[in-house]
């Protein structure tokens, strides 16, 4: 079945087509939220309330392309559990940042080399209107109309965004060698 079909067998309630939307897509939805900068820990949780979502609002999707749905979904996720993660260590009275490269046994599979460290620790670090359209079209290859569904802004927005987030990323690049080659 193609995707879809799998859609429209799914809006009826078929679960094994839900299923195959699942599968197909769950690796997808586990690296942008990776890449969006969520702990290995977390991603399992994201990815779940994901396909909650999609599994709830199913019924909504119209044509629109389902990976741009999907992105948004994930987007959206991720945005509100790190809401409810800062509120809840608030209420801890302890805030704390963790560091971004904690992903030890996620390195050893996504990150290849010490370069591809680099740049994701990298792209971490930039503001999320800089990080997110970079993310969508260095990795996903998603063109720029995509990008602007994806994250409701306009065409130039998103070409303006890239431009300056290759520069800031650029120089956070140069910045982080400088340092590894000092140590």
């Amino acid at each position: 079945m193609n995707e879809e079909e799998l859609i429209f067998k799914a809006k009826q309630g078929n679960t094994f087509a839900f299923q195959q939307l699942v599968q197909q897509y769950s690796p997808v939805v586990e690296r942008f939220a990776y890449q969006l900068g969520n702990r290995r820990d977390e991603i399992d949780d994201i990815v779940q309330e994901v396909f909650i979502r999609v599994y709830r609002f199913l019924d909504q999707f119209s044509k629109a392309k389902f990976t741009t749905w999907l992105y948004k979904i994930t987007l959206n996720v991720t945005r509100d559990m790190g809401r409810k993660k800062s509120q809840n260590e608030r209420k801890l009275f302890k805030i704390q940042l963790e560091p971004v490269q904690d992903y030890p046994e996620v390195e050893a599979s996504i990150l290849q080399s010490e370069e591809d460290r680099l740049l994701h620790i990298s792209i971490q670090r930039l503001d999320e209107k800089y990080r997110v359209p970079i993310i969508l079209f260095y990795f996903h290859d998603k063109k720029y109309d995509e990008i602007a569904d994806i994250l409701s802004i306009s065409l130039s927005s998103v070409k303006t965004r890239l431009l300056r987030g290759k520069t800031m990323l650029k120089k956070i690049m140069e910045d982080e060698e400088k340092k590894g080659g000092e140590g």
